[in-house]
């Protein structure tokens, strides 16, 4: 091993490091911007070390130099602008559109290594190159159909048709022998590129079916599919770097997919199979059979209840999120505090449309991290609390999964009705991504407050601070 190949060697090493230092960091939201940092400046210097490489080997035609300017430039391009400008109710789709992306390029890795080297490839390398192709089309389709569905191009409901089954069990077999041909005889491509066309078939059968209740669990799990196929990729064309980063992304989605998946109380194979979950229906409005039996209140009221509480539990979902209302919410809290009372946010897993959704958020408006609550600790405090404020959570609230038989039976939720008074700020009584009711919205100790919720959290503190002077 000569000098140069020695020092990228441990370039690439530290890269491996910093990726996980950074992820280890980012286990708690206090140290996650800064693990985020040091998994960037990793990243940073593993793209830089891969150019020099790639320049030192003199390998690289003036094409390829010209495509690769070109492509870094574009893609640098569009990470930048859809960071700066990406809402925050959209990152969900931003976030699958990056595993597609992610997907893609280890397919194209794969395809491309693959074609340099036919006749020629080890039998681990022709089994590394297949499961590379695989996964990285499978999530290539797969992420693209989610992020469809986030954003309502593709119908949130459960799609599915006669005899899936079927063709479920078709394309398997079809890619399995795609698969094994391949491994045989690597001197032909066909089988590689047949096998890629029946993965993207695939992946739009998978997600297809799963509704818009288990898209947060879906995201989670495409995220390990794209680590996986990096991985994969790495081993086809032997670049250490790719192997660590694709396994840490792939490890720790899977693991998040798990949690997640707890979090629901349902097994990944049940959300796979789909049905679950129609779609946020949103445009419901207040039907006759609820408005008889619902209760409203207005600012004033509420006013009242907050500014004389002791302790006030917010619980924040995809209405805060839409609302863009999170630097509201937190204006309140300290509105609150400053009056001795305790504030509390209440933050369920699985809240908004992907994970950690509501934790972003907050960030952004510098709530203190110790006013931020898990499920189980929020739960053991709701009997205490004098008001739960609900903006715009809908199904980690319903207590319907408390009764055997409810489509949301055995999901964990938030535990709000325990609470003395219970008010939720809410657009219409739109249904969730559950598709169901809300049952909460009709208990004896529930007050709706419907609007935007931005403008009802300020028509709140308005009215505080008139009521307080």
């Amino acid at each position: 091993m000569s000098a140069f190949d020695t020092v990228t060697w441990f370039v690439f090493l530290f890269a491996a490091v910093g990726f996980v230092a950074g992820l280890h960091l980012m286990n708690s939201p206090r140290t996650a911007r800064r693990g985020n940092q040091i998994s960037a400046a990793a990243m940073s210097l593993a793209v830089l070390a891969a150019i020099v490489t790639a320049v030192h080997g003199d390998s690289v035609t003036r094409t390829g130099w010209l495509v690769l300017i070109l492509g870094s430039a574009i893609g640098s391009a569009a990470g930048l602008v859809s960071a700066r400008k990406i809402e925050m109710t959209a990152m969900p789709q931003l976030v699958s559109l990056l595993n597609a992306v992610g997907g893609g390029a280890a397919l194209v890795i794969a395809l491309n290594d693959s074609l340099a080297g036919h006749g020629r490839l080890a039998a681990a390398t022709t089994i590394a190159a297949v499961l590379g192709v695989f996964i990285g089309a499978t999530t290539l389709s797969g992420s693209i159909v989610a992020a469809g569905k986030l954003q309502g191009i593709v119908p949130g409901k459960p799609l599915s048709f006669p005899g899936r089954g079927i063709v479920d069990i078709a394309v398997v077999a079809l890619s399995v022998t795609c698969a094994v041909w391949y491994i045989a005889d690597s001197s032909t491509i066909v089988p590689l590129l047949l096998l890629a066309l029946f993965a993207l078939i695939f992946g739009v059968l998978l997600v297809l079916p799963i509704g818009g209740a288990d898209m947060p669990v879906v995201v989670s799990l495409l995220n390990a599919f794209t680590g996986t196929a990096v991985a994969m990729a790495g081993f086809v064309i032997d670049n250490v770097i790719l192997v660590i980063a694709g396994a840490l992304v792939g490890a720790a989605g899977s693991i998040l997919t798990v949690l997640m998946a707890r979090a629901m109380n349902r097994s990944i194979g049940s959300i796979i199979a789909g049905g679950y979950g129609t779609g946020d229906s949103g445009a419901g409005g207040r039907t006759a059979g609820d408005a008889a039996e619902i209760r409203t209140t207005d600012a004033d009221d509420l006013a009242i209840q907050l500014a004389y509480a002791h302790k006030v539990i917010i619980v924040p979902g995809f209405g805060l999120a839409a609302a863009h209302a999170q630097q509201e919410a937190a204006d309140l809290a300290t509105l609150l505090t400053k009056r001795g009372i305790d504030v509390k946010f209440a933050i369920h897993p699985v809240a908004g449309r992907m994970p950690g959704h509501m934790n972003v958020l907050l960030a952004e408006a510098n709530v203190p991290y110790d006013e931020l609550l898990d499920l189980d600790e929020a739960n053991q405090q709701f009997e205490q609390a004098d008001v739960a404020l609900v903006i715009g959570a809908n199904d980690v609230t319903n207590p319907a999964a408390r009764r055997p038989g409810s489509p949301i039976a055995g999901m964990p939720i938030l535990d709000v009705d325990h609470a003395k008074s219970v008010v939720v700020i809410k657009r219409s009584m739109g249904h969730g991504y559950a598709g169901i009711g809300n049952e909460l919205y009709t208990n004896p100790n529930t007050r709706m407050y419907f609007g935007d919720a931005k403008q009802a959290l300020s028509a709140i503190m308005n009215a505080i601070k008139t009521l307080v002077g």
